[in-house]
């Protein structure tokens, strides 16, 4: 896996297949990318940003992520909370949104039968991972910029779940010694990394969003 994220400028990123995944509300449209690494052992599903503000299965931090999994080979699953592009249903603040999240993990779980999980989400989406991780153990969390006024009151991850959280410290919308503070404040802690100058939107920091993650794998011995 190693000499994969080295090699990443001659990665081909894998063709996307559009379907639906039957929803709670109603269908939820969601794109599957698998670079056909076999046997799968591991899958991630990624949760975009705020429905209301513009966030879909599309954002540059979400395609991100599931392309840093891809990298790693995974096949991944994007997706489109209820209400947004062609998702059925309505913004249901965050727990309707939450069991969207779960209805999709069970799918990309019963697609890929004794996958390992990978669960990723970016603001809002990673609020809705951490909360879909309390339902579904995932093997690994990945949060970014993670929304956390909305988990003050919410379920922490479970003690097996080895868990990055990625925060930017010129972040605009959430302070990042609150996220920090949260962090320090969960049953089993997020190992976090902090990255200089970087928005919450991530604005021409991607690539070091992607960096932490490979960082991650290999510190936790998850490369192989």
């Amino acid at each position: 896996m190693e000499a994969r994220h080295n090699a990443s400028m001659a990665f081909r990123p894998p063709l996307p297949q559009r379907l639906t995944i039957a929803g709670p509300a109603g269908d939820l449209e969601a794109i599957v990318e698998d670079p056909g690494v076999r046997p799968v052992r591991r899958c991630g599903v990624v949760c975009h940003p705020h429905p209301q503000f513009g966030g879909t299965m599309d954002n540059k931090v979400t395609h991100t992520l599931a392309r840093a999994l891809q990298e790693l080979g995974l096949p991944t699953v994007r997706f489109n909370f209820r209400g947004v592009g062609r998702s059925r249903g309505e913004f249901a603040a965050g727990i309707g949104e939450t069991d969207d999240a779960i209805a999709v993990i069970d799918w990309s779980l019963a697609r890929w039968p004794g996958a390992a999980l990978w669960l990723a989400g970016f603001s809002f989406g990673a609020s809705v991972a951490v909360r879909a991780c309390a339902a579904r153990p995932a093997a690994v969390l990945v949060t970014v910029a993670p929304a956390i006024q909305r988990l003050e009151t919410g379920p922490t991850p479970g003690p097996a779940t080895r868990w990055l959280l990625i925060q930017g410290d010129q972040d605009e919308l959430v302070s990042y010694e609150a996220v920090i503070a949260w962090a320090k404040q969960q049953s089993v802690p997020p190992r976090v990394t902090l990255l200089p100058g970087v928005t919450h939107f991530f604005h021409g920091s991607l690539q070091e969003m992607k960096a932490a993650i490979f960082a991650f794998v290999k510190q936790e011995g998850l490369a192989d």
